[in-house]
């Protein structure tokens, strides 16, 4: 009598599915780290960015008020605001937001000094650690 069996054992489903089960646990956290990287670096360069926009407004009207962040920086990561504004001084604040949510700020001010509050504001070297 010859039996003509097609398809997988329950030991084979159960040996794919615990192998899976490694992988995801491995990749999927290494995964978030490198979005989380991405956006804070993503962040760094855009409070940057608005730091030069700043500084070329400046040479162009002989002070800051006025100056706008452009709609066209889109901001996923971060939110952006220039507080506070004054004739000679400013400092750019990236707040974090989606991946970033709750891990803090980054500010750069018009005499270059950089920080914010950590974990965020400890990431101007390198994004790393986040």
């Amino acid at each position: 009598m010859e039996t003509n069996n097609k398809g997988f054992t329950m030991v084979e489903l159960v040996i794919v599915l615990a192998i899976l089960g490694i992988l995801s646990a491995i990749v999927i956290p290494s995964y978030q780290g490198y979005v989380r990287r991405s956006a804070c670096e993503d962040a760094k360069g855009a409070v940057t960015g608005v730091a030069n926009l700043l500084e070329r407004y400046r040479a162009q009207n002989n002070t800051y008020v006025g100056f706008a962040i452009p709609a066209s920086i889109n901001q996923q990561s971060a939110t952006l605001g220039v507080n506070p504004l004054t004739a000679s001084t400013f400092t750019v604040t990236a707040t974090g937001t989606g991946t970033l949510n709750g891990m803090g700020t980054l500010t750069i001010s018009s005499t270059g000094v950089r920080g914010g509050t950590a974990p965020l504001g400890n990431m101007w070297a390198s994004c790393s650690g986040i």
